[in-house]
């Protein structure tokens, strides 16, 4: 299976540039054995049943994108990856010309950073105050390299979940991005219980799949805590006949890398699971999640739970009917069944 196979056009118009007003104002492709509905992102809370639990990805989505020089004045562009320790981390960076190791870059006029080496397409890069403090005084919002805009104050707030706690994403969990208070409120009220997992979305979310990650079947690596507050609520849940509904790819990442395991405890490490079809999926049973890249990881994940040619038909019917795509887009609700 190749990442061709998952390709599907989406006209420019309808990628998403900016927010709704109204995060839960957005549009709901409901997908079941093949039977698509068209619903908004409101009626959610009807289509969660009792004893089901409803999981979210508490990261918090760090300001992770700094611009700098280099010494001869040429630009560059920083988008941190992960820390390695307070005083240096990982980051692509994008230049123009040549940049080497041992060079530096200047944020502010007053903030150096040396690139230490290269691993693939990271740089490790050391610093000269904490990591924490330059991005925290000097980082923006990492928006998509399909935003085609630069970021503002308003997406500092709207490009984070309103249950968002812990930091450390360098891109948003964007499933969770429909659910305002009022949501998980009517959730909570309907008898449903809602739990929490951590998993730190990584810049490699938008990288385009490299040869050796389909050999391997490994993808990038991305942080993930699990509690055992959340495999008590799962182990409830099952028990009273309940489903498990992962709110995001990066829900279902972290919940089917601790099933690797063979058992439902508490966990927290790196998993580079690579979910594709044929995936034997053992604890999630419905999604919520957005549309996503043609030929990416995450359509094929969404693929091998609900089926390729469901898929690509719910893409296209999304397509005929103006659906908005990608982050700042409209969701899709995926129940577990016939795959296609």
């Amino acid at each position: 299976m190749r990442p061709s196979d998952f390709n599907i056009n989406i006209p420019r118009e309808l990628i998403a540039q900016m927010p709704l007003e109204e995060r839960s104002s957005s549009k709901l492709l409901h997908l079941k054995n093949d039977v698509i509905n068209d619903r908004n992102f409101s009626d959610l809370p009807h289509l969660i049943k009792k004893n089901d639990l409803l999981i979210l990805n508490n990261t918090k989505v760090l300001p992770a994108r700094l611009l700098g020089k280099k010494q001869s004045g040429g630009k560059v562009e920083i988008f941190f990856e992960r820390m390695l320790n307070e005083m240096s981390f990982l980051a692509q960076l994008k230049f123009s010309g040549k940049i080497h190791i041992g060079s530096k870059i200047i944020i502010n006029e007053n903030i150096n950073l040396e690139i230490e080496k290269r691993d693939q397409q990271f740089f490790l890069i050391s610093t000269d105050r904490p990591v924490m403090d330059i991005l925290q005084s000097n980082g923006l919002t990492p928006l998509p390299p399909y935003i085609k805009r630069s970021a503002n104050s308003e997406d500092s707030r709207r490009y984070q979940t309103v249950y968002a706690k812990k930091e450390g994403a360098v891109a948003a969990p964007t499933a969770g991005l429909h659910f305002t208070d009022d949501i998980l409120d009517e959730i909570k009220q309907r008898g449903i219980d809602i739990g929490e997992l951590t998993l730190h979305v990584g810049a490699g979310t938008f990288a385009p799949l490299r040869s050796e990650q389909m050999e391997l079947k490994k993808l990038h690596e991305e942080y993930f805590e699990i509690d055992q507050r959340l495999c008590d609520q799962i182990k409830t849940s099952k028990a009273n006949g309940g489903r498990i509904i992962a709110v995001g790819t990066t829900v279902v990442r972290g919940l089917e890398s601790m099933m690797q395991t063979n058992k439902i405890q508490p966990i927290n490490g790196k998993t580079d699971i690579f979910i594709t079809p044929g995936f034997d999926f053992r604890l999630v049973d419905a999604m919520v999640t957005n549309f996503h890249l043609p030929e990416s990881s995450l359509i094929m994940l969404v693929s091998a739970f609900a089926g390729r040619k469901s898929i690509l038909k719910s893409y296209q019917h999304a397509v005929n009917n103006d659906y908005r795509f990608y982050s700042y887009g409209d969701s899709m609700f995926l129940e577990k069944g016939l795959a296609q």
